[in-house]
């Protein structure tokens, strides 16, 4: 199998067949993100993916998902990713699903139509960094569109019976703003139908804009305490049907469960951390984080 660099993929994918055909990130503006800043998008020849495909079908022919690697491999226009999926299709008979990251604009670029074609190939479940809910924000870290536009397109993959994974960054807004973010993210989510909405906590990594940023004192990054009270308020005002994995490594109190069956459950444990921890406990676990 080709593999290029350090490889992502999302937790639920771990014993999944990882196919590259993609790498990098086509956008790799975030200013949050370091994933792919040494590694130049590039998109992988045909010959190169079959000739994966063929090791894959001698270690595992009955495998019944495929999960595409790279950045936001969904970037590939509609001719090459239906060409992959029928690559897939014809050395593994058995795959209902090829799952892969994808990016607001990577929607966008095809028609309804296409979607549907795509969805009917295979390829449908698609995870998808919407970060947060709030323009301002979304503006900031260069994301590339609007909350509107995820709406939008978000709806498109609904129509075309494309299920979606939606990722929030929790403590993304900074100092004080948590709550703003919270409360926009989760309007956001309660106009669509995602499968579920994964969350994980801001790590400023070295290298990037936005720690550069904290260096020059234009970014504030919010307190372990402030991340709590944030994903609580998301919680609290999400209302659409959905799983929500909080349960990231990167997040010191996790919370998984089922919206709105398990509300109360989440937010109980969410309240007992806010009542039993003090920011000096909570800080100690991300300091214990960048130790790994």
């Amino acid at each position: 199998m080709h593999y290029t660099g350090t490889i992502y993929r999302p937790p639920a994918e771990a014993k999944t067949i990882l196919l590259q055909v993609t790498v990098g990130c086509s956008h790799d503006c975030c200013t949050f993100c370091s994933m792919y800043k040494d590694v130049p998008f590039r998109i992988e020849p045909i010959e190169q993916i079959e000739e994966d495909l063929k090791e894959v079908l001698d270690l595992r022919p009955n495998a019944e998902r495929v999960y595409l690697v790279g950045g936001d491999p969904f970037v590939l226009s509609f001719e090459q990713l239906k060409l992959i999926a029928g690559k897939i299709k014809e050395y593994l008979p058995h795959c209902k699903t090829i799952s892969m990251y994808a990016r607001i604009t990577n929607i966008k670029s095809k028609t309804t139509e296409e979607l549907k074609i795509l969805s009917s190939l295979g390829i449908n479940q698609l995870y998808i960094g919407i970060e947060t809910g709030h323009n301002e924000i979304l503006t900031r870290i260069h994301k590339g569109n609007t909350a509107e536009e995820a709406v939008v397109q978000c709806k498109r993959l609904e129509e075309a019976r494309i299920e979606y994974h939606g990722i929030y960054l929790n403590g993304l807004a900074g100092h004080t703003k948590g709550e703003i973010s919270a409360l926009a993210t989760a309007k956001f989510f309660n106009q669509l139908k995602p499968r579920s909405i994964g969350i994980t906590s801001l790590t400023l990594i070295p290298g990037t804009e936005l720690y550069e940023q904290k260096l020059k004192g234009e970014f504030v990054e919010a307190n372990e305490f402030e991340r709590v009270q944030e994903l609580k308020c998301f919680i609290e005002h999400l209302e659409t049907n959905t799983k929500v994995f909080a349960n990231h490594v990167s997040i010191a109190t996790p919370v998984i469960g089922k919206i709105p069956e398990d509300r109360s459950k989440m937010l109980k444990v969410l309240q007992d951390t806010i009542d039993d921890f003090d920011e000096n406990e909570l800080r100690q676990y991300r300091e214990q984080l960048k130790q790994l």
